[in-house]
């Protein structure tokens, strides 16, 4: 299984846009072939950060996310209302209790 970790420090004035992009964002991921898991919270001590937890298949589901053209809007529309680049970690997982 890959886990992706994500966050991104938004201004105050585009907080609920950026959440409803994730949202919306989010939505749209968990329909795609290999997605197990696509969420989008909100930081309980900083309620600008919003963070995202992924769960897919393989790196080839990962792959085929990314080039979905919705992936790049998307990212590229949140990075312009943050105060930095958005932070994204890829990790190749295995569960071991549950």
């Amino acid at each position: 299984m890959i886990l992706i970790t994500g966050h991104i420090i938004v201004r105050p004035e585009h907080r609920d846009r950026a959440l409803a992009l994730g949202v919306e964002h989010s939505q749209r991921s968990r329909a795609e072939p290999g997605c197990i898991a696509h969420n989008c919270h909100i930081d309980a001590e900083d309620e600008s950060r919003i963070v995202f937890v992924e769960e897919w298949t393989d790196m080839a589901a990962v792959k085929a996310h990314f080039a979905v053209p919705e992936s790049g809007a998307f990212v590229r529309a949140l990075s312009a209302m943050g105060d930095a680049a958005p932070v994204m970690r890829i990790f190749n997982a295995e569960m071991i209790a549950s």
